[in-house]
């Protein structure tokens, strides 16, 4: 829950359902979360998931330390993390991620974790996440394949071809 509030805080997006506590639903379309936030720090590709349950614990301590330091109350049913109002999840990363703090790199690295699972969902197949409709790349302008399954582009990039098509490339655009 803790983690699912930092990336939430990092690409906010709408709650889940109507109590959950996790996401602070500032915003009306999906977010980090929603894009798979969790199962890519979870992945073990990623090298980050032994660290995660240290990182949470930290990350509590620090927004109980905030809340004190700010004189916040927070409820007890949930992590400190997730009970901050978002104004404050964002000022604590703020601080956490600043020149200067030895703990920097740990949480930059959640952070940019927490940003390319929106923006490109490493950890998935991309004709899987654009066929089910995943709203990050839809978003971000990504197209979705041709009904072959191959994409195709009718104009070229930079408004010119950049290199003659090689003569043994196949259908599949596979060199043979």
């Amino acid at each position: 829950m803790t983690l699912e509030a930092f990336a939430d805080t990092i690409v906010p997006g709408v709650k889940r359902f109507p109590d959950d506590r996790a996401i602070a639903g500032v915003v009306d379309d999906p977010g980090a979360v929603a894009a798979g936030a969790l199962d890519l720090l979870v992945d073990p590709a990623t090298g980050v998931a032994a660290g995660l349950a240290p990182l949470s614990d930290m990350l509590n301590a620090h927004a109980g330390a905030y809340a004190e330091r700010t004189g916040l109350t927070l409820e007890d049913d949930v992590p400190a993390f997730v009970a901050l109002p978002y104004e404050h999840r964002a000022e604590l990363i703020s601080e956490l991620t600043a020149p200067g703090n030895p703990e920097r790199d740990g949480w930059i690295v959640l952070v940019m974790f927490s940003n390319m699972a929106y923006d490109i969902v490493p950890h998935r197949p991309t004709e899987d996440v654009l066929a089910e409709g995943v709203p990050s790349l839809l978003t971000l302008g990504y197209a979705k394949p041709d009904s072959d399954g191959l994409w195709r582009f009718p104009d070229f990039g930079y408004n010119r071809e950049l290199a003659k098509r090689h003569p043994n490339t196949t259908e599949s655009g596979s060199p043979e």
